[in-house]
């Protein structure tokens, strides 16, 4: 895939969607593509993290595994969304898994080069936090809401 055609996914990716095109291209020059099939883990609850994943095809089931063992399924995740941004904001270990409900292409934004373009540009961060926050809510919410039911 070329730069110009990562830059063009990250510019439809809701996390990265409000920032400049400058921004852009530094976050897109450091994705490479990674491809996942049907039933492989992306990443597992518990391990540290690595990156985080754009989905460009296929989808992905996160799953959450509860203190019971239960296991929680949180959201169905398709083309043009992306996971795993909070591990690599906080380095800390991966609060859900990921499996490959299909066969999936992914870009894969590694820790290390997300955080060297946050320090570099601190103003990336300041962009992409509301929608980290709105979507830590969102997640939250879902799980007080299936362990409701269970």
């Amino acid at each position: 895939m070329n730069a110009k055609k990562k830059d063009e996914l990250l510019m439809n990716v809701e996390l990265f969607s409000q920032l400049s095109p400058r921004y852009l291209k530094v976050l897109a020059g450091s994705c490479h593509e990674k491809s996942y099939k049907a039933g492989e883990a992306l990443m597992e609850q518990g391990q540290r993290g690595l990156g985080l994943v754009v989905i460009v095809s296929g989808s992905v089931q996160v799953v959450k595994k509860l203190a019971t063992g239960e296991e929680l399924d949180v959201a169905s995740v398709g083309p043009g969304e992306f996971i795993g941004e909070i591990s690599v904001l906080d380095d800390r270990p991966r609060s859900a898994s990921v499996i490959a409900k299909e066969d999936a292409d992914c870009l894969v934004l590694s820790s290390w080069s997300f955080s060297a373009a946050l320090k570099n540009h601190p103003e990336i961060a300041l962009e992409l936090l509301p929608v980290v926050v709105r979507r830590y809510r969102e997640t939250n919410d879902k799980l007080l809401e299936l362990q409701g039911e269970g």
